[in-house]
């Protein structure tokens, strides 16, 4: 209870008995007519703390009267907060029982106090129905005094239970918005480091095996260094653009520039070609049709199969992409002979992870590892995506033990 409440039902309390001790005063049977208020005055105190108790006080503060033949004063009023309390505060057995003495109180209330007159004022001064019809109204003043402030106190509590339900709900509904907000954040946080592991890695190779080819090729063919020195420039200034419209998605909800697409992947095997990966492409289909996130996933994940085949395959082994686009699914085989020696290049592990995130994102699979001598990358998406939401349970760590080993020592 809150001190608020505490404090109101007591000052109801000395409200009542102050009322009542004016009122009887001159009463003929002071003891008992003391009793009966003490006892009310109590069960209103008591209301909200303990309907039970209180609900019983006020049946002793009754019986007492009863016994007592006194008539009704106003100390009666308590009966109507003390059942009203255990409508709306009293557990289901109180309830139950504020229900039951509200309609056995309101009979016996009627007929005590008809019986009474009846017998005060003389057995001859009124005819049977007219006593039948004195007592039908004290049963109906009863009710009104008894049963209706039980009615009230139930209609209370449902209201508050309802109100309670509604709030309840609306935690829920928070809840769930704040989960799926945390979820779109994580998404966007992997797709982000995907995105730039996918530009990074693969620009950093292109330009590191340039670099390699340039300072060797120094002395003995400048030419070729200056070609060397070239594709370096172009290829920093092409990942330095993509790292741009990236940031430019962070800062706006639409990029600035258009994605890759499929169209760029010529541009991409040939950039590969020029760093000495022989790649060997063959298509099927036509998958120009595709829609725009479904064409980033192609590309991407093609070009970190070259880079990965690059950077931990034979070197001067072929690399076999093959491409085939049909009206409901596009595949992507990436085949190539892994290092003679076994030794991993440098690498994180991310590599195989977001080609996988991308795949499931797309509403497709993806499996890499050993097929006989080589090492395949076969990926299988639907031609037109569903959503463009990674499914909960699905976004996992670049750090993921499995994928981790797979791209280091598979390799």
């Amino acid at each position: 209870m809150l001190r608020s409440q505490v404090v109101v039902d007591l000052l109801v309390a000395a409200v009542l008995a102050g009322v009542a001790l004016l009122e009887n005063r001159t009463a003929d049977d002071p003891t008992h007519r003391l009793a009966s208020i003490v006892l009310f005055v109590v069960a209103v105190a008591l209301r909200r703390a303990s309907p039970a108790l209180a609900l019983g006080i006020a049946w002793a503060a009754a019986i007492v009267q009863m016994t007592s033949g006194m008539y009704p004063g106003v100390e009666d009023l308590a009966i109507s907060p003390v059942v009203y309390a255990t409508g709306a505060y009293g557990s289901r057995r109180v309830r139950i029982a504020g229900l039951v003495s509200a309609v056995v109180g309101s009979v016996t209330a009627g007929l005590y106090i008809g019986i009474r007159d009846y017998v005060q004022l003389g057995v001859g001064s009124y005819s049977g129905q007219q006593l039948a019809e004195r007592i039908g109204l004290y049963v109906l003043v009863g009710v009104a005094l008894i049963l209706l402030p039980w009615i009230a106190g139930v209609l209370r509590r449902s209201r508050q239970a309802a109100q309670l339900s509604r709030e309840a709900q609306l935690l829920a509904q928070r809840d769930a918005a704040r989960a799926d907000r945390a979820v779109a954040v994580e998404q966007e946080r992997v797709r982000i480091a995907r995105e730039m592991h996918d530009i990074v890695a693969h620009s950093l190779a292109v330009v590191i095996a340039q670099a390699d080819g340039a300072r060797y090729a120094l002395r003995a063919s400048p030419e070729t260094a200056d070609q060397a020195l070239t594709t370096i420039a172009g290829t920093a200034r092409r990942a330095l653009g993509d790292v741009r419209d990236l940031l430019g998605t962070l800062r706006h909800e639409q990029g600035t520039a258009p994605t890759p697409d499929v169209d760029d992947l010529d541009r991409l095997v040939e950039d590969m070609r020029q760093v000495g990966l022989q790649v060997e492409v063959d298509r099927e289909g036509d998958p120009t049709s595709l829609n725009t996130s479904t064409q980033l996933a192609v590309y991407r994940i093609v070009q970190e199969s070259l880079t990965n085949a690059y950077k931990h395959g034979e070197p001067g082994a072929p690399v076999h992409v093959r491409l085939s686009s049909r009206p409901d699914t596009v595949e992507i085989d990436v085949v190539n002979r892994p290092a003679v020696d076994g030794r991993p290049g440098p690498g994180t592990g991310h590599g195989l992870v977001g080609m996988r995130e991308r795949a499931t994102m797309a509403g497709g699979s993806m499996t890499a590892g050993l097929r006989g001598d080589d090492f395949a990358v076969a990926v299988r998406m639907p031609a037109h995506q569903a959503t463009g939401q990674m499914p909960r349970g699905i976004v996992r760590g670049p750090t993921s033990t499995a994928d981790t080993e797979q791209e280091h020592t598979t390799r």
